[in-house]
Protein backbone atom coordinates (compact mmCIF):
# COMPACT_ATOMS: atom_id res chain seq x y z
CA UNK A 1 0.00 0.00 0.00
CA UNK A 2 1.44 3.36 -0.89
CA UNK A 3 2.79 5.51 1.79
CA UNK A 4 1.12 9.05 2.41
CA UNK A 5 2.51 12.26 3.94
CA UNK A 6 0.51 15.53 4.41
CA UNK A 7 2.08 18.77 5.41
CA UNK A 8 1.68 22.24 5.98
CA UNK A 9 -2.16 21.60 7.37
CA UNK A 10 -3.52 22.33 10.51
CA UNK A 11 -4.25 18.87 12.65
CA UNK A 12 -6.74 18.33 14.48
CA UNK A 13 -6.01 15.38 16.38
CA UNK A 14 -8.93 14.86 18.80
CA UNK A 15 -7.19 12.89 21.03
CA UNK A 16 -7.45 13.15 24.72
CA UNK A 17 -5.52 15.70 25.33
CA UNK A 18 -7.36 17.83 22.54
CA UNK A 19 -3.72 18.36 20.86
CA UNK A 20 -3.78 20.72 17.74
CA UNK A 21 -1.47 21.79 15.41
CA UNK A 22 -1.77 25.35 13.47
CA UNK A 23 0.28 23.79 11.04
CA UNK A 24 1.50 20.02 10.92
CA UNK A 25 1.86 16.79 9.26
CA UNK A 26 0.47 13.24 9.15
CA UNK A 27 2.39 10.59 7.96
CA UNK A 28 0.57 7.22 6.77
CA UNK A 29 1.96 3.91 6.21
CA UNK A 30 0.74 0.38 5.81
CA UNK A 31 -2.57 1.77 6.46
CA UNK A 32 -1.93 2.90 9.87
CA UNK A 33 -0.70 6.24 11.66
CA UNK A 34 3.24 5.96 11.50
CA UNK A 35 3.74 9.74 12.93
CA UNK A 36 1.86 13.17 13.64
CA UNK A 37 3.46 16.62 14.59
CA UNK A 38 3.94 20.02 14.70
CA UNK A 39 5.55 21.92 11.96
CA UNK A 40 7.67 20.57 9.44
CA UNK A 41 8.72 16.45 9.31
CA UNK A 42 11.77 15.11 10.36
CA UNK A 43 14.35 15.56 8.09
CA UNK A 44 14.64 12.40 5.92
CA UNK A 45 10.61 11.72 6.30
CA UNK A 46 9.67 9.89 2.37
CA UNK A 47 6.42 9.11 1.28
CA UNK A 48 5.32 7.73 -1.74
CA UNK A 49 3.01 10.44 -1.98
CA UNK A 50 3.74 13.95 0.10
CA UNK A 51 0.41 16.24 -0.05
CA UNK A 52 0.94 19.80 0.33
CA UNK A 53 -1.63 21.05 2.55
CA UNK A 54 -1.28 24.73 2.99
CA UNK A 55 -4.52 25.87 3.71
CA UNK A 56 -5.99 22.88 4.69
CA UNK A 57 -7.45 20.99 7.82
CA UNK A 58 -6.76 17.40 8.44
CA UNK A 59 -9.24 15.81 10.91
CA UNK A 60 -10.09 11.71 11.71
CA UNK A 61 -12.44 10.64 9.52
CA UNK A 62 -15.85 11.03 10.55
CA UNK A 63 -18.17 8.14 12.71
CA UNK A 64 -21.61 7.88 11.41
CA UNK A 65 -23.58 6.16 14.08
CA UNK A 66 -27.10 5.77 12.73
CA UNK A 67 -28.48 4.61 9.66
CA UNK A 68 -30.36 3.02 7.41
CA UNK A 69 -29.12 3.03 4.25
CA UNK A 70 -32.45 0.94 2.50
CA UNK A 71 -33.97 4.64 2.86
CA UNK A 72 -32.11 6.54 0.79
CA UNK A 73 -34.54 5.23 -2.35
CA UNK A 74 -37.73 6.49 -0.74
CA UNK A 75 -36.81 10.02 0.16
CA UNK A 76 -39.26 12.63 0.28
CA UNK A 77 -42.48 10.39 1.80
CA UNK A 78 -44.52 11.97 4.59
CA UNK A 79 -42.57 14.87 4.78
CA UNK A 80 -45.13 16.80 7.05
CA UNK A 81 -45.37 13.47 9.48
CA UNK A 82 -44.21 12.55 12.55
CA UNK A 83 -42.62 9.08 13.24
CA UNK A 84 -45.64 7.08 13.73
CA UNK A 85 -47.64 8.50 11.03
CA UNK A 86 -44.22 8.38 8.88
CA UNK A 87 -43.95 4.74 9.29
CA UNK A 88 -46.99 3.28 9.01
CA UNK A 89 -46.62 5.30 5.40
CA UNK A 90 -43.72 3.87 4.37
CA UNK A 91 -43.75 0.44 5.69
CA UNK A 92 -45.69 -0.71 3.39
CA UNK A 93 -43.47 0.46 0.56
CA UNK A 94 -40.23 -0.96 2.37
CA UNK A 95 -41.96 -4.12 2.69
CA UNK A 96 -41.58 -4.27 -0.94
CA UNK A 97 -37.48 -4.07 -0.91
CA UNK A 98 -35.61 -6.88 -2.39
CA UNK A 99 -31.24 -7.33 -2.04
CA UNK A 100 -30.73 -5.54 -5.45
CA UNK A 101 -33.14 -1.87 -4.34
CA UNK A 102 -31.43 -2.51 -1.19
CA UNK A 103 -27.68 -2.97 -2.59
CA UNK A 104 -28.22 0.43 -4.84
CA UNK A 105 -30.06 2.46 -1.63
CA UNK A 106 -27.41 1.59 0.50
CA UNK A 107 -24.18 2.31 -2.34
CA UNK A 108 -25.80 5.91 -3.29
CA UNK A 109 -26.19 6.35 0.96
CA UNK A 110 -22.30 5.46 1.64
CA UNK A 111 -21.38 7.72 -1.05
CA UNK A 112 -22.73 10.41 0.24
CA UNK A 113 -21.43 10.14 3.42
CA UNK A 114 -17.86 9.57 1.96
CA UNK A 115 -18.38 12.75 0.45
CA UNK A 116 -19.39 14.24 3.49
CA UNK A 117 -16.00 13.44 5.34
CA UNK A 118 -16.81 9.88 6.97
CA UNK A 119 -15.01 7.02 6.84
CA UNK A 120 -16.79 4.54 9.25
CA UNK A 121 -20.68 3.80 9.21
CA UNK A 122 -23.21 1.66 10.97
CA UNK A 123 -26.46 0.38 9.47
CA UNK A 124 -29.54 -0.46 11.38
CA UNK A 125 -31.23 -3.08 9.01
CA UNK A 126 -34.76 -3.89 10.97
CA UNK A 127 -37.23 -4.51 7.99
CA UNK A 128 -36.65 -7.88 6.08
CA UNK A 129 -39.78 -9.13 3.73
CA UNK A 130 -39.89 -12.54 3.45
CA UNK A 131 -39.12 -12.49 0.04
CA UNK A 132 -36.69 -9.75 -0.28
CA UNK A 133 -33.47 -11.74 -0.24
CA UNK A 134 -30.29 -11.56 2.11
CA UNK A 135 -30.44 -7.56 2.29
CA UNK A 136 -27.69 -7.57 4.80
CA UNK A 137 -25.38 -9.10 2.57
CA UNK A 138 -26.62 -6.49 0.33
CA UNK A 139 -25.67 -3.18 2.01
CA UNK A 140 -22.56 -5.12 3.25
CA UNK A 141 -21.10 -5.49 -0.49
CA UNK A 142 -22.25 -1.59 -1.63
CA UNK A 143 -19.63 -0.84 1.20
CA UNK A 144 -16.92 -2.39 0.01
CA UNK A 145 -17.37 -1.21 -3.02
CA UNK A 146 -17.91 2.45 -1.89
CA UNK A 147 -14.28 1.84 0.56
CA UNK A 148 -16.20 2.86 3.95
CA UNK A 149 -15.01 0.71 6.86
CA UNK A 150 -18.78 -0.68 8.09
CA UNK A 151 -20.66 -1.86 10.87
CA UNK A 152 -23.98 -3.47 10.16
CA UNK A 153 -26.57 -4.90 12.55
CA UNK A 154 -28.62 -7.14 12.05
CA UNK A 155 -31.92 -5.79 12.84
CA UNK A 156 -35.41 -7.72 13.89
CA UNK A 157 -39.13 -6.41 14.63
CA UNK A 158 -41.35 -9.37 15.73
CA UNK A 159 -44.05 -7.11 17.45
CA UNK A 160 -46.56 -6.95 14.11
CA UNK A 161 -49.96 -4.83 14.09
CA UNK A 162 -52.01 -7.45 14.67
CA UNK A 163 -50.06 -7.96 18.43
CA UNK A 164 -50.22 -4.60 18.56
CA UNK A 165 -46.63 -3.39 17.26
CA UNK A 166 -46.76 -0.62 15.05
CA UNK A 167 -45.43 -2.27 11.43
CA UNK A 168 -47.41 -4.46 9.70
CA UNK A 169 -47.29 -8.60 9.88
CA UNK A 170 -45.62 -9.21 6.62
CA UNK A 171 -42.08 -7.76 7.76
CA UNK A 172 -41.86 -9.46 11.18
CA UNK A 173 -39.83 -12.15 12.09
CA UNK A 174 -40.14 -15.27 14.57
CA UNK A 175 -37.22 -14.90 17.69
CA UNK A 176 -36.26 -17.96 16.49
CA UNK A 177 -35.76 -16.97 12.71
CA UNK A 178 -34.05 -13.85 14.35
CA UNK A 179 -31.39 -15.35 16.13
CA UNK A 180 -30.83 -18.08 13.31
CA UNK A 181 -29.83 -14.95 10.92
CA UNK A 182 -27.84 -12.72 13.54
CA UNK A 183 -25.61 -16.01 14.00
CA UNK A 184 -25.47 -16.81 10.70
CA UNK A 185 -24.52 -12.91 9.25
CA UNK A 186 -21.93 -13.47 12.26
CA UNK A 187 -20.54 -16.53 10.78
CA UNK A 188 -19.95 -15.27 7.36
CA UNK A 189 -19.55 -11.24 8.17
CA UNK A 190 -17.83 -10.78 11.02
CA UNK A 191 -14.08 -9.61 11.75
CA UNK A 192 -12.45 -8.90 15.25
CA UNK A 193 -9.05 -8.55 13.34
CA UNK A 194 -7.40 -5.46 13.50
CA UNK A 195 -8.08 -3.03 11.05
CA UNK A 196 -11.00 -4.80 9.54
CA UNK A 197 -13.38 -3.46 7.43
CA UNK A 198 -16.68 -5.49 8.73
CA UNK A 199 -18.44 -6.16 12.27
CA UNK A 200 -21.98 -6.87 12.98
CA UNK A 201 -24.03 -5.84 15.95
CA UNK A 202 -27.67 -7.49 17.12
CA UNK A 203 -30.59 -4.94 16.79
CA UNK A 204 -33.41 -5.34 17.47
CA UNK A 205 -35.96 -2.16 15.82
CA UNK A 206 -37.73 -0.55 18.61
CA UNK A 207 -39.97 -0.86 22.30
CA UNK A 208 -43.06 -0.45 20.04
CA UNK A 209 -42.00 -2.98 17.22
CA UNK A 210 -40.47 -5.83 18.99
CA UNK A 211 -41.28 -8.37 22.22
CA UNK A 212 -39.65 -8.27 25.52
CA UNK A 213 -38.62 -11.88 24.58
CA UNK A 214 -36.82 -10.91 21.67
CA UNK A 215 -35.04 -8.09 23.70
CA UNK A 216 -33.89 -10.70 26.29
CA UNK A 217 -32.82 -13.21 23.81
CA UNK A 218 -30.61 -11.03 21.28
CA UNK A 219 -28.57 -9.67 24.78
CA UNK A 220 -27.99 -12.93 25.66
CA UNK A 221 -26.85 -13.72 22.14
CA UNK A 222 -24.95 -11.29 21.73
CA UNK A 223 -23.23 -11.56 24.93
CA UNK A 224 -22.43 -15.43 23.59
CA UNK A 225 -21.15 -14.02 20.43
CA UNK A 226 -19.68 -11.26 21.69
CA UNK A 227 -21.16 -8.38 19.39
CA UNK A 228 -22.28 -4.64 19.99
CA UNK A 229 -25.92 -4.26 20.59
CA UNK A 230 -28.31 -1.21 19.14
CA UNK A 231 -31.84 0.36 19.11
CA UNK A 232 -33.89 3.07 19.03
CA UNK A 233 -34.66 4.79 22.28
CA UNK A 234 -36.96 7.32 23.61
CA UNK A 235 -37.40 9.04 20.12
CA UNK A 236 -40.67 10.87 20.68
CA UNK A 237 -43.85 11.26 23.09
CA UNK A 238 -45.64 8.88 21.31
CA UNK A 239 -42.97 6.24 22.21
CA UNK A 240 -42.99 7.24 26.07
CA UNK A 241 -47.24 6.98 26.03
CA UNK A 242 -46.81 3.44 24.49
CA UNK A 243 -44.19 2.29 26.71
CA UNK A 244 -46.18 3.56 29.77
CA UNK A 245 -50.03 2.40 28.69
CA UNK A 246 -47.55 -1.16 27.88
CA UNK A 247 -45.13 -1.72 30.47
CA UNK A 248 -46.20 0.83 33.11
CA UNK A 249 -42.56 2.44 33.01
CA UNK A 250 -40.13 5.15 30.73
CA UNK A 251 -38.31 3.12 27.48
CA UNK A 252 -35.03 3.64 29.91
CA UNK A 253 -36.82 1.91 32.61
CA UNK A 254 -37.95 -0.86 30.22
CA UNK A 255 -34.69 -1.50 28.16
CA UNK A 256 -32.76 -1.99 31.67
CA UNK A 257 -35.28 -3.90 32.97
CA UNK A 258 -34.83 -6.22 30.51
CA UNK A 259 -31.18 -6.33 30.24
CA UNK A 260 -30.61 -3.90 27.43
CA UNK A 261 -28.36 -1.50 28.90
CA UNK A 262 -24.77 -1.64 29.37
CA UNK A 263 -21.21 -0.81 27.54
CA UNK A 264 -21.67 -2.59 24.80
CA UNK A 265 -24.95 -1.24 23.81
CA UNK A 266 -25.68 2.50 21.81
CA UNK A 267 -28.94 3.86 21.64
CA UNK A 268 -30.47 5.72 19.08
CA UNK A 269 -31.63 9.33 19.63
CA UNK A 270 -32.76 9.41 23.46
CA UNK A 271 -34.69 12.87 22.70
CA UNK A 272 -36.79 12.61 25.69
CA UNK A 273 -35.24 11.69 28.86
CA UNK A 274 -34.92 12.27 32.37
CA UNK A 275 -32.76 13.15 34.74
CA UNK A 276 -32.81 9.52 36.09
CA UNK A 277 -33.20 8.40 32.72
CA UNK A 278 -29.31 10.31 31.93
CA UNK A 279 -28.09 9.01 35.26
CA UNK A 280 -29.18 5.97 34.48
CA UNK A 281 -27.14 5.65 31.01
CA UNK A 282 -24.21 7.33 32.98
CA UNK A 283 -24.42 4.07 35.07
CA UNK A 284 -24.20 1.95 33.03
CA UNK A 285 -21.66 2.65 30.16
CA UNK A 286 -24.49 3.28 26.99
CA UNK A 287 -23.77 5.19 24.71
CA UNK A 288 -25.75 7.51 22.42
CA UNK A 289 -26.30 8.16 18.67
CA UNK A 290 -27.48 11.61 18.38
CA UNK A 291 -29.38 12.37 15.28
CA UNK A 292 -30.42 15.95 15.22
CA UNK A 293 -31.62 16.72 11.72
CA UNK A 294 -33.87 13.93 11.51
CA UNK A 295 -35.24 14.65 15.44
CA UNK A 296 -36.19 18.26 13.38
CA UNK A 297 -37.53 16.90 10.64
CA UNK A 298 -40.17 14.78 12.43
CA UNK A 299 -40.22 17.32 14.51
CA UNK A 300 -39.49 14.86 17.40
CA UNK A 301 -37.41 17.30 19.46
CA UNK A 302 -34.11 18.40 20.80
CA UNK A 303 -32.10 15.65 22.65
CA UNK A 304 -30.31 16.99 25.96
CA UNK A 305 -26.73 16.49 24.46
CA UNK A 306 -25.03 18.89 26.82
CA UNK A 307 -26.54 17.17 29.94
CA UNK A 308 -25.64 13.41 28.60
CA UNK A 309 -22.54 14.46 27.86
CA UNK A 310 -21.81 16.44 31.71
CA UNK A 311 -22.88 13.11 32.82
CA UNK A 312 -20.44 10.97 31.18
CA UNK A 313 -22.41 9.66 28.32
CA UNK A 314 -20.42 8.75 25.02
CA UNK A 315 -22.27 10.83 22.61
CA UNK A 316 -22.03 10.08 18.57
CA UNK A 317 -23.47 11.80 16.00
CA UNK A 318 -25.92 9.72 13.21
CA UNK A 319 -27.52 10.95 9.96
CA UNK A 320 -30.21 8.55 10.54
CA UNK A 321 -31.97 7.00 7.28
CA UNK A 322 -32.42 8.86 4.47
CA UNK A 323 -36.32 8.99 4.20
CA UNK A 324 -36.26 11.22 8.04
CA UNK A 325 -33.46 13.29 6.98
CA UNK A 326 -32.95 13.65 3.14
CA UNK A 327 -29.62 15.14 3.54
CA UNK A 328 -27.80 12.14 4.28
CA UNK A 329 -24.53 14.39 5.03
CA UNK A 330 -22.47 13.76 8.28
CA UNK A 331 -20.42 16.78 8.09
CA UNK A 332 -23.94 18.81 8.47
CA UNK A 333 -25.04 16.84 11.88
CA UNK A 334 -22.02 18.70 13.51
CA UNK A 335 -23.48 21.57 13.02
CA UNK A 336 -27.14 20.69 13.22
CA UNK A 337 -25.91 19.34 17.00
CA UNK A 338 -24.18 22.71 17.62
CA UNK A 339 -27.46 24.82 16.76
CA UNK A 340 -29.78 22.48 18.57
CA UNK A 341 -28.23 22.16 22.00
CA UNK A 342 -27.90 25.91 21.84
CA UNK A 343 -31.49 26.44 21.32
CA UNK A 344 -32.00 24.35 24.07
CA UNK A 345 -29.76 25.67 26.36
CA UNK A 346 -27.94 29.20 25.28
CA UNK A 347 -24.70 29.80 23.16
CA UNK A 348 -22.38 28.33 25.48
CA UNK A 349 -24.26 24.92 25.60
CA UNK A 350 -22.14 23.36 23.03
CA UNK A 351 -18.73 24.28 21.27
CA UNK A 352 -17.42 23.37 17.97
CA UNK A 353 -14.93 21.00 18.95
CA UNK A 354 -17.80 19.07 20.83
CA UNK A 355 -19.34 18.59 17.82
CA UNK A 356 -16.19 17.44 16.21
CA UNK A 357 -15.58 14.76 19.38
CA UNK A 358 -18.74 13.75 19.03
CA UNK A 359 -18.32 13.33 15.46
CA UNK A 360 -15.24 11.52 15.52
CA UNK A 361 -13.86 9.57 18.84
CA UNK A 362 -17.80 9.38 20.50
CA UNK A 363 -18.61 7.98 17.20
CA UNK A 364 -15.99 5.27 17.66
CA UNK A 365 -16.69 4.90 20.83
CA UNK A 366 -20.01 3.77 19.92
CA UNK A 367 -19.02 1.35 18.00
CA UNK A 368 -16.37 -0.08 20.40
CA UNK A 369 -13.62 0.72 17.77
CA UNK A 370 -12.01 3.72 20.00
CA UNK A 371 -8.75 2.20 20.19
CA UNK A 372 -8.56 1.91 16.17
CA UNK A 373 -10.02 5.19 14.84
CA UNK A 374 -11.34 8.10 15.91
CA UNK A 375 -8.74 10.43 16.18
CA UNK A 376 -4.72 11.16 14.65
CA UNK A 377 -2.75 9.51 16.80
CA UNK A 378 -0.04 6.98 16.20
CA UNK A 379 -0.58 3.00 15.53
CA UNK A 380 -4.27 4.02 14.53
CA UNK A 381 -5.62 3.63 11.50
CA UNK A 382 -5.27 5.48 9.02
CA UNK A 383 -8.71 7.10 8.56
CA UNK A 384 -8.70 10.39 8.05
CA UNK A 385 -10.62 13.62 5.90
CA UNK A 386 -8.34 16.72 4.69
CA UNK A 387 -10.97 19.80 4.32
CA UNK A 388 -9.88 22.76 1.96
CA UNK A 389 -10.13 26.12 3.58
CA UNK A 390 -8.86 28.55 1.09
CA UNK A 391 -12.26 29.54 -0.39
CA UNK A 392 -14.53 31.81 -0.11
CA UNK A 393 -16.80 30.41 2.51
CA UNK A 394 -13.42 29.50 4.89
CA UNK A 395 -10.47 31.61 3.93
CA UNK A 396 -11.39 34.61 6.42
CA UNK A 397 -12.08 32.24 9.72
CA UNK A 398 -8.79 31.96 11.90
CA UNK A 399 -10.25 28.77 14.03
CA UNK A 400 -9.79 25.67 10.98
CA UNK A 401 -12.66 23.72 13.26
CA UNK A 402 -15.05 26.88 13.79
CA UNK A 403 -14.60 27.09 9.76
CA UNK A 404 -15.76 23.54 9.53
CA UNK A 405 -18.38 22.87 11.94
CA UNK A 406 -20.12 26.21 11.86
CA UNK A 407 -19.02 27.26 8.54
CA UNK A 408 -20.19 25.94 5.00
CA UNK A 409 -19.15 22.27 4.61
CA UNK A 410 -15.81 22.75 3.39
CA UNK A 411 -14.99 20.99 -0.22
CA UNK A 412 -13.10 17.33 1.02
CA UNK A 413 -9.35 17.48 -0.89
CA UNK A 414 -8.66 13.73 0.14
CA UNK A 415 -10.21 11.16 2.43
CA UNK A 416 -8.74 7.82 3.19
CA UNK A 417 -9.86 4.28 5.12
CA UNK A 418 -7.21 2.39 6.22
CA UNK A 419 -4.99 4.34 4.41
CA UNK A 420 -6.35 3.83 0.73
CA UNK A 421 -7.85 6.99 -0.99
CA UNK A 422 -11.97 7.21 -1.24
CA UNK A 423 -12.51 10.80 -2.23
CA UNK A 424 -9.85 13.37 -3.95
CA UNK A 425 -11.01 16.84 -4.62
CA UNK A 426 -14.81 16.20 -4.13
CA UNK A 427 -14.98 12.81 -6.15
CA UNK A 428 -15.07 9.38 -5.26
CA UNK A 429 -12.41 7.53 -6.32
CA UNK A 430 -13.52 4.03 -5.61
CA UNK A 431 -17.01 3.73 -7.64
CA UNK A 432 -18.59 5.46 -10.19
CA UNK A 433 -20.97 8.32 -8.70
CA UNK A 434 -23.13 8.54 -12.13
CA UNK A 435 -23.39 4.77 -11.87
CA UNK A 436 -24.59 4.83 -8.33
CA UNK A 437 -27.49 7.58 -9.49
CA UNK A 438 -28.33 5.80 -12.20
CA UNK A 439 -28.42 2.05 -10.14
CA UNK A 440 -30.51 4.34 -7.70
CA UNK A 441 -33.06 6.03 -9.45
CA UNK A 442 -33.78 2.77 -11.14
CA UNK A 443 -34.53 1.27 -7.75
CA UNK A 444 -36.66 3.94 -6.82
CA UNK A 445 -38.57 3.49 -10.17
CA UNK A 446 -38.69 -0.55 -9.04
CA UNK A 447 -40.21 -0.01 -5.71
CA UNK A 448 -42.31 2.51 -6.58
CA UNK A 449 -43.35 0.14 -9.24
CA UNK A 450 -44.87 -2.32 -6.90
CA UNK A 451 -47.07 -0.40 -4.91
Amino acid sequence: MPSLLITGAAVVTVDAAGTEHPQGYVLVRDGVIAAVGAGEPPAGTTADRVVDARGHLVTPGFVNTHHHLYQWATRGFAVDSGLFDWLTTLYPIWARLDATDVEAAARAGLARLALTGCTTSMDHHYLHPHDGGDQLAASIEAARTVGLRFSPTRGSMDLGNSAGGLPPDSVVETIDTVLTATADAVARHHDTSAGSMVRIGAAPCSPFSVTPDLLRQTAAQAAELGIRRHTHLAETDDEEEFCARTFGARPVEVLEDLGWLGPDVWLAHCVHLSDSDIATLARTGSSVAHCPSSNARLGAGMARTRDLLAAGVTVGLGVDGAASSEQGSLADELRQMVYTARLRGGPDTMSARDALRAATIGGATCLGRQEEIGSLEVGKRADLALWDLRGLGHADLDDPVVALVIGPTPPLALSTVEGRVVVEDGELRTTSQEQAVADLVAARRRVLSRR
